[in-house]
């Protein structure tokens, strides 16, 4: 049985963790202790009381998620705040966050997931900060409309906005929200965008800047690199794990 120490090191090593300057909120890495023992992995996107009363009644006791508890922090133990606590704590569960890391990991990221999802190859780096690179670009062929019929096949709601090229020879990825993203466009040669969620105003730039931008949903587009963290941890450790959904619809 691994314990709670083997089970952070594998995924502080295996993500970068230490390579990344995230928020100071994300706090990535382990939020919570347990008894220092890991029996089964769960993952999940978000912390929050229904996913850890989730997780612990799924028997749960090192819980992998995207967003951990801290990006409010600090705030009185009270409340809400109480109660996941009290919840984790109660269930014996860990907790361990993975922010911009699991984004941009060219193989358990989101981003390279998302590619690797429409039959990409994720081969180019994009968004990069602090010498790391969140997103990825991935070259292809054929024409948009069929780009757009593969992502609603795999999300449940797609907001398509098109005023780029009617074949793009290459897409980039940013899970989540992809504000920062669309500057970063045009200097990668690159017209066409799948993230998660953007803000009204990027409307207009896109017709401005003749971009294709593809809105698959913050929490759909992050569900990739916990599942594949916790699975792949799993597999290392002979453990069993459960992904703890939310049906979270933004």
């Amino acid at each position: 049985m691994p314990t709670l120490s083997d089970l952070v090191t594998y995924c502080d090593e295996r993500t970068r963790r230490s390579a990344y300057k995230d928020a100071p909120g994300a706090f990535n890495g382990l939020q919570l202790a347990n008894n220092g023992r890991g029996t089964k992995i769960g993952a999940a996107v978000d912390a929050g009381l229904v996913p850890f009363q989730k997780a612990v009644a799924a028997g749960v006791d090192f819980l992998i998620v995207h967003h951990g508890m801290y990006w409010d922090m600090p705030r009185p133990l009270t409340g809400p705040v109480y109660d996941r606590l009290t919840t984790l704590i109660g269930g014996n569960c860990a907790l361990y966050s993975n922010h911009l890391p699991l984004d941009g990991h060219p193989e358990l990221g989101n981003n390279a997931l998302l590619a690797c999802q429409l039959g990409l190859v994720p081969d180019r780096r994009f968004l990069v900060k602090d010498g790391e690179s969140i997103g990825r670009i991935a070259a292809r062929t054929g024409p948009r409309s069929a780009l757009r019929a593969q992502l609603e096949s795999l999300y449940p709601r797609v907001i398509a906005i098109e005023y780029g090229s009617d074949a793009p020879d290459a897409v980039a990825f940013c899970s989540g929200s992809g504000n920062s993203a669309i500057n970063e466009l045009v200097p990668a040669g690159v017209d066409t965008l799948v993230t998660g969620e953007l803000r009204e105003e990027w409307f207009n730039t896109a017709q401005e800047q003749k971009l294709n931008l593809y809105l698959c949903g913050h929490y759909a587009t992050e569900v990739h690199g916990v599942k594949a963290l916790a699975a792949e941890l799993a597999a290392k450790f002979n453990l069993p794990w459960e992904f703890i959904p939310t049906d979270n619809p933004l």
